[in-house]
């Protein structure tokens, strides 16, 4: 290595470790260690700090492209619960503590709601606070607005009648006891992605049931895959084809999909014949 090609790379190493920290790298050259579970902390040979990198800007991309179709469905799924909730019981039936079953879980939700009410300064939200005092909370058109995704996933499951959670479920796509997982479980992604923390070969551990239709979903999915981003990403590639059919969020996400920099799609859990599965198929190269 030349003089000036070792005082580049020596000042890419420092601005990495400056800008990037020591501690957000260490996530990314775990996978290129030698025995990641060593006290030595020695590289498989050839590793560079580019490879690093690339693998590090590979994860950002990725996370990015996932908050924009988790963006997409949970401005659906806000939509679908305050539709189904406004027209069969009212603006403010919502609350009504009959529709929830386990009494302790509806008070804890709606403690939650008002906490999350009272914080948010969203111009429906203002408005109602100077407008009206009684009921202290919002309709639910409003609600929607300002819930988050994690306590939006704990009113769905809540709810006691099965025709509301697969009239809301059925609007992004899915059954109704597999969409009560998914949103758990979409509600942690969104949290890594939003902490900008390593998603790309992760180990989730808040999962979703394995969906048995459409078919075209069912056989796309990997149970072997059950805690791994793939099975995340054909279920998104699945409800953008229910909320958002003319996005080119696919496209976009094989495209990033095939910059890979490490080659390494098993990590991701990916299974062999991804390609020729029912939803990516369309989307692959010959």
């Amino acid at each position: 290595m030349g003089h000036s090609e070792g005082g580049r790379s020596a000042q890419h190493a420092s601005w990495a470790l400056s800008y990037i920290s020591y501690y957000r790298l260490r996530a990314y050259w775990l996978y290129y260690e030698a025995d990641p579970e060593a006290d030595n902390h020695l590289f498989k040979d050839g590793t560079t700090l580019e490879a690093v990198l690339a693998l590090y800007e590979f994860d950002r991309r990725l996370r990015l492209l996932l908050m924009d179709a988790l963006e997409r469905i949970e401005v659906a799924a806000r939509g679908a619960w305050a539709h189904q909730m406004a027209m069969v019981y009212g603006p403010h039936g919502y609350l009504n503590a009959a529709l929830y079953p386990r009494t302790d879980r509806f008070q804890a939700n709606l403690t939650q709601l008002q906490s999350e009410y009272d914080r948010s300064h969203d111009v429906f939200v203002d408005h109602y606070k100077r407008t009206y005092n009684n009921p202290p909370l919002p309709p639910v058109w409003v609600a929607a607005e300002f819930i988050s995704f994690g306590l939006l996933s704990k009113f769905f499951s809540a709810l006691r009648g099965r025709a509301d959670r697969k009239a809301i479920a059925r609007r992004i796509g899915f059954d109704d006891r597999v969409f009560q997982g998914l949103l758990h479980h979409l509600a942690t992604v969104r949290n890594i992605c939003a902490h900008h923390s390593r998603l790309w070969n992760r180990s989730f551990t808040v999962t979703f049931p394995l969906a048995q239709s459409p078919a075209s979903l069912a056989d796309t999915i990997a149970p072997e895959a059950d805690r791994k981003l793939y099975n995340t990403l054909s279920m998104l590639l699945h409800s953008m084809g229910a909320v958002a059919p003319e996005s080119d969020w696919p496209n976009r996400l094989i495209s990033l999909i095939a910059e890979n920099p490490t080659g390494d799609f098993a990590a991701m859990g990916f299974p062999d014949d991804w390609q020729q599965r029912p939803l990516w198929r369309h989307l692959c190269p010959d």
